[in-house]
């Protein structure tokens, strides 16, 4: 290879790594570009997963970039190959027997779920987590036959097991041990809009609870007992207990681990050179004035597009508002943006209700400035677009304003 050709290598082929290396190709069609994945599949989309559990679409729709694309833009994609040292000093990574050196580094690793401890989880063959494509089949194949399932968490993960079971016909209960979904960041009437999504659906919820044991007969879970002593007959369980995010590569370097990876606005981290991406990173927000982590589809695919342009020599930063929107059962939608109250303690909030049309309204101030919402109801997402302006321009509002801002309802 020639001394002039630079060298990326990416450790994750998710939404981040692959839009980074798509736009490194783009940037340079000389350079070398490795990336590595521990699993046997190309980018697939992960959003796309829920619906692929609901029997709504296709695998073949879920894949988003064949080997043929990888071939094609001339990235060397190692699937099943895992990552298993950097070595930041020297600028090379360890992995299949062998030295790969880089000029810039992405670490866009993501996180693993975290697995059930619950008594009796253990060898149990009808007990899932839910993150990967392979988890997906195999929840699927056991759904075929079941008749009951219990979902167990108050995360996302948790709900999009709930509606699957449900959409698939199979008695379902949602356990959870907190007083509603997403506790951390919706109140007692938001929370209340979405739990009568849920039951509208079909779905029994049961909160302030958790599992106890889970009870076996010949290999597989028969039912779930609660703390409360309710017991659940249970043919499938889904696990939804949070992530733990993959940052054990770079340990013993001088970057940071605080809830992920951290790193600057421009997902460089403390050492010059190796950069982070997408569900892992701890990036610093300049408009929220801090780090945080935020795992989205739109936030990693904009992460890819931010580090690859760094990457290669460039001054780009972060300054997006992370965003998401997400359909809840048959008869509910939430967008949030910006910060809640799951990222920070001090916000102050406003809020509207209009019950005849299950909508609800939050926005969240940091003094003087807007810094996120929560949309919930079909048909309420007028003036989000305003919203995230205001957000990005920093503009201040006097606190007297503050609910005036509930009725930014034209774009």
């Amino acid at each position: 290879m020639a001394d002039d050709v630079r060298r990326y290598v990416i450790i994750g082929n998710g939404f981040a790594g692959t839009t980074c290396a798509e736009q490194l190709r783009k940037t340079d069609s000389a350079a070398s570009i490795t990336m590595f994945a521990d699993e046997p599949y190309p980018l697939y989309n992960r959003i796309a997963l829920p619906p692929l559990l609901r029997k709504q679409v296709s695998e073949a729709k879920v894949i988003i970039r064949d080997l043929a694309w990888h071939e094609k833009h001339a990235i060397d994609l190692r699937l099943n190959t895992r990552v298993e040292a950097i070595n930041h000093a020297e600028r090379t990574v360890l992995a299949a027997g062998r030295e790969w050196p880089y000029d810039a580094l992405l670490v866009a690793t993501g996180g693993r779920p975290n697995a059930s401890s619950f008594p009796g989880a253990a060898g149990a063959g009808n007990v899932f987590n839910f993150q990967y494509m392979d988890d997906t089949k195999a929840i699927s194949q056991a759904l075929e036959t079941a008749k009951s399932a219990v979902s167990v968490g108050g995360s996302f993960i948790a709900y999009e097991l709930a509606e699957a079971f449900v959409s698939r016909g199979v008695q379902t209960f949602w356990l959870m041990r907190g007083p509603r979904f997403l506790r951390r960041m919706l109140d007692e009437i938001s929370g209340g809009l979405l739990d009568e999504a849920a039951r509208d659906d079909g779905c029994t919820i049961h909160y302030n609870d958790e599992v106890r044991e889970l009870v076996h007969s010949n290999g597989v879970v028969t039912k779930v007992i609660t703390t409360s002593g309710k017991e659940l007959p249970a043919d499938c369980v889904g696990i939804g207990l949070g992530l733990t995010i993959n940052s054990e590569l770079v340990g013993g370097t001088p970057i940071e681990v605080g809830t992920g990876i951290k790193c600057d606005d421009r997902l460089e981290t403390a050492v010059k050179g190796i950069f982070t991406a997408g569900d892992a990173a701890e990036f610093y927000d300049p408009t929220a004035d801090m780090h945080y982590r935020m795992g989205t589809w739109n936030n990693a695919g904009a992460h890819g597009k931010v580090a690859a342009a760094n990457m290669a020599g460039g001054d780009v930063r972060y300054h997006d508002v992370p965003e998401y929107s997400s359909k809840i059962f048959s008869e509910q939608t939430i967008t949030q943006f910006g910060l809640s109250p799951e990222y920070r303690d001090d916000l102050t909030m406003v809020r509207s209700v209009e019950p005849e049309k299950k909508w609800y309204r939050a926005l969240w101030f940091r003094d003087e400035h807007l810094v996120g919402g929560l949309l919930i109801g079909k048909g309420n997402r007028a003036g989000k677009r305003r919203y995230l302006e205001a957000i990005k321009a920093k503009t201040a509002f006097p606190e007297a304003e503050h609910e005036s801002l509930l009725h930014w309802h034209a774009e």
